[in-house]
């Protein structure tokens, strides 16, 4: 039987994390059984490496969850790879009885044997031995220009910026970068030089990416020079830099490291938040959409709370002038929002909600509807932003989930210093191109169809969507489903029950090109079949088209006049083609029953 390691996923995090605000490393244990006796002894070693190497005292946090248990430690910021084997080693060592000879594998869970990670690495049966290989690691990442350089720019309250070969402080045109090979003594710095810029950081669920586009949006409106990222790639005003899923730390630094950026807004998942951290030490404002299911089963997020607890990391970046913005229509960020201290300014559909009038009279700031108008209130304050159907992203008020994101854009450009009048004229034009929010609820009508396009990669954004899209409709429903496979059996199966439930007359099924993550072709779009099938939805109704472009032009072959097409697009490559073949549709005229154009 093959060995196995009882960890996986062992990282380095150079950013604020779900775990604390600092740097370090972190895995993820996996079937060797959590209990307290395990997780003393695994700090006690960790806290053993510490003094042996000289480390100031750190955190070391275990958060035990529904299978195994997170295990994270703080570590110098030259120190990070050195901490991954401490973190590894510690754990393992734990794991060892004291009365297993030398080299003899130990049983884990199933019956496997527990790999003990040596040679190459700290031995976990030899404690001597361990910390002579640990110094040896800690002596050759040691780099104390970088630590001083560093700890220089955040007295001056720069950004600072690390990867693998290079450290930035500030950002646009106040940035400076350096290789990590030659890190200059910081009094041979210009310190005044330099400059910082406001942040913003956009996190949640669902409506992460329109929230972002519309805020920065509003701060290019007010004057500002503004790069945002998003799942789509990096962006300076209309140009964009890079493209692809730029929604963790590596997009944040293209776009912080760009000559002439003089405001950013940041999309910030929650995947490069677990693997890696956040990207910069200080925002000046943070928002969270909302907290839904999705991407259950990795880095110990196993339910809601789980999923709560890392969005609000966001929060870790602010100080006690900046604003955390957050939607009091989600019971449980409400409720996990509760320890946090700061200013929190709260948005709802309904401006009259319980929770924004209490806050109110606490001479807090709201944002939500009423009579039909977006207002903005603080105190005595009241901003009428306008009437909320005159908003081409509510899509005449049907689309809920975007006047949440309009509210929250909102909250955020005015902590940011954005006028209301400003944000008012944004509101009323932000949508009625295409190309203000590629990829997020547009719109076709051509040919007799009315055709969408979303991401929707979740149950409940799916949901939405197909709120939107049919209710006004009286023809049939055509759908294009699919899901990546980094999801859960359960997850990808809940997809198919929030579609079934809408009564598709035709699904097409496909794989999401570059998102496999591990499974078979073909693999998400049986387990999606066999549940719309315990659903109803069965026979000629559900195809299987894995070849996203090829499942959109099948999708719309088979439409006629007064059909709903709806297409959740998710690959980035794919994404630009789907929206010149619609485009070509319109322009040609098109008619449903027609041969599909190649594009």
């Amino acid at each position: 039987m093959p060995d196995v390691l009882p960890f996986e996923s062992s990282r380095r995090l150079t950013g604020f994390n779900p775990y604390f605000s600092d740097v370090g490393a972190a895995l993820e244990t996996v079937g060797i059984g959590i209990d307290a006796q395990l997780i003393g002894a695994w700090r006690a070693r960790v806290n053993r490496v510490r003094d042996e190497l000289g480390w100031p005292p750190g955190q070391s946090v275990a958060r035990v969850h529904a299978r195994d248990a997170s295990l994270a430690i703080t570590a110098p910021l030259d120190q990070l790879f050195t901490a991954t084997e401490i973190n590894e080693w510690a754990l393992l060592a734990a794991c060892v009885p004291s009365s297993v000879p030398r080299g003899r594998p130990l049983v884990a869970d199933g019956g496997q044997n527990m790999r003990l990670h040596a040679p190459g690495h700290p031995a976990a049966w030899d404690d001597d031995c361990a910390m002579h290989t640990l110094r040896a690691y800690s002596l050759s990442e040691r780099n104390a220009p970088l630590v001083a350089l560093a700890e220089v720019a955040r007295a001056h309250h720069l950004t600072v910026l690390i990867d693998e070969d290079t450290i930035s402080a500030g950002v646009g045109d106040g940035a400076r970068t350096w290789s990590l090979g030659d890190v200059p003594d910081p009094q041979q710095v210009d310190w005044s030089a330099l400059h910082d810029a406001p942040i913003a950081l956009v996190t949640g669920s669902n409506g992460k990416t329109t929230t972002t586009r519309l805020l920065a949006a509003m701060t290019q409106a007010h004057g500002w020079r503004t790069a945002y990222t998003c799942t789509d790639g990096v962006f300076v005003e209309s140009t964009t830099l890079d493209a692809g899923d730029f929604s963790g730390p590596a997009g944040a630094r293209i776009a912080l490291r760009t000559p002439g950026v003089e405001m950013a807004v940041l999309e910030t998942a929650r995947g490069g938040m677990l693997r890696r951290g956040i990207a910069v030490q200080h925002a000046n404002v943070a928002i969270v959409t909302n907290v839904s299911d999705d991407h259950f089963g990795e880095y110990g997020v196993h339910d809601l709370g789980d999923l709560a607890a890392v969005k609000l990391a966001v929060a870790r970046t602010l100080g006690a002038r900046d604003v955390l913005v957050l939607n009091a229509d989600d019971a449980l960020l409400v409720r996990h929002a509760a320890p946090i201290a700061g200013q929190i300014h709260w948005f709802a559909f309904d401006a009259d909600a319980p929770l924004l009038v209490a806050r109110r009279a606490e001479s807090g700031t709201t944002c939500g509807v009423r009579d039909g108008h977006l207002h903005w209130q603080h105190a005595e304050v009241d901003h009428d932003l306008g009437a909320v159907t005159d908003m081409p992203l509510t899509f005449d008020g049907s689309a809920l989930y975007n006047i949440a994101n309009i509210a929250a854009a909102a909250l955020a450009a005015m902590a940011l210093g954005v006028d209301a009048s400003t944000i008012a004229r944004v509101l009323l034009r932000f949508g009625t191109s295409r190309d203000d929010n590629p990829g997020r609820l547009q719109h076709w009508s051509f040919g007799g169809l009315s055709v969408f396009v979303d991401y929707a990669h979740n149950p409940d954004g799916l949901r939405g969507l197909l709120g939107v899209a049919t209710k006004d409709s009286v023809g049939r429903l055509g759908l294009l489903l699919g899901q990546a496979g980094n999801r859960e059996d359960a997850d990808i199966r809940e997809l198919a029950a929030a579609a079934a439930r809408f009564r598709p007359d035709r699904v097409v099924l496909k794989d999401m090109g570059g998102m496999l993550r591990g499974r078979r072709e073909g693999e998400v779009p049986d387990l999606l079949q066999d549940e719309l099938a315990r659903h109803g939805v069965v026979g000629a109704a559900v195809v299987q088209t894995l070849d996203e472009l090829e499942a959109v032009r099948q999708l719309l072959g088979w439409a006629r006049a007064g059909d709903v097409v709806v297409l959740p697009i998710h690959g980035t490559s794919v994404k630009p083609a789907i929206g010149r073949l619609l485009d070509g549709m319109q322009q040609r005229g098109w008619m449903a029953g027609s041969p599909v154009p190649l594009e």
